[in-house]
């Protein structure tokens, strides 16, 4: 992927890594398109932040996908990169019985299924482009499980799975697959995220995202340094000692 001269879709980017991302892909030069749920968040961010676009989306619900599609494309017809951000992380104890699942369906609707149906409905859009991304977001949890988010952690296994395949399908043509794999970052994902001694700094872990994606525009993962611990354990032989140590240190 370039870093310059793209126009670019963020749907979940109203605060967080997203909104830390549009910001510097903005001032990079692209054209840049935030979503998100909230009207007074996207009008914030459109006061605050000009030349950066707005529309409204909800992610969890497809007719939202498939209107905010529908006019993203008609205000922006050369866009060609999608950055699937939104997403939710919820604490669950399935020892609990099935007063689990509401907030087990609510987080994969929107982790997995919101990611699957804003590729589906933007793809042949971007097949159409003479170079186009599609840039998945899963996390370190994909890869190590955090006891407390049992389906949080199995979303994103699934994101990077659905990721590598979909690299594979789009060999040859114009659109090219990158998976963001997040660290722990200090964001309100989690109550109590943001003050966590263990989570990166919003804009360290933006500023490093960025200086991979300009250094290396072929990458196909992007992983800043804090998340190696977690998405090498297994292909370095530490895997159960690292999911002792991720879970020792889990404040739940």
């Amino acid at each position: 992927m370039h870093i310059t001269g793209n126009t670019v879709f963020i749907p979940g980017a109203t605060s967080g890594i997203g909104l830390a991302l549009a910001e510097r892909l903005h001032a990079a030069g692209n054209t840049v398109i935030v979503g998100g749920r909230r009207a007074e968040l996207l009008a914030e961010i459109a006061a605050t932040h000009p030349g950066i676009d707005t529309v409204r989306i909800d992610t969890a619900d497809e007719a939202s996908i498939r209107g905010s599609v529908d006019d993203v494309l008609e205000r922006h017809p050369n866009l060609n990169v999608l950055v699937t951000m939104a997403g939710v992380m919820r604490v669950e104890d399935w020892t609990q019985g099935p007063a689990v699942l509401a907030t087990a369906e609510e987080t994969v609707v929107t982790n997995v299924l919101g990611p699957l149906r804003l590729i589906a409905h933007l793809l042949p859009h971007l097949q159409k482009q003479t170079d186009a991304t599609i840039m998945t977001v899963s996390s370190g949890l994909a890869f190590v499980p955090l006891r407390a988010t049992p389906t949080y952690n199995a979303t994103k296994a699934a994101v990077h799975l659905f990721s590598e395949s979909l690299r594979l399908q789009l060999q040859g043509t114009s659109v090219s697959v990158i998976e963001l794999e997040p660290p722990s970052v200090a964001t309100d994902l989690l109550p109590g995220q943001r003050e966590s001694s263990f989570a990166m700094d919003v804009d360290e872990f933006a500023d490093e995202v960025f200086e991979i994606l300009r250094d290396r525009p072929d990458a196909t993962e992007v992983q800043v340094s804090r998340v190696g611990f977690l998405r090498h354990a297994e292909a370095e032989g530490r895997y159960a000692e690292t999911v002792r140590q991720l879970n020792a240190a889990d404040p739940h």
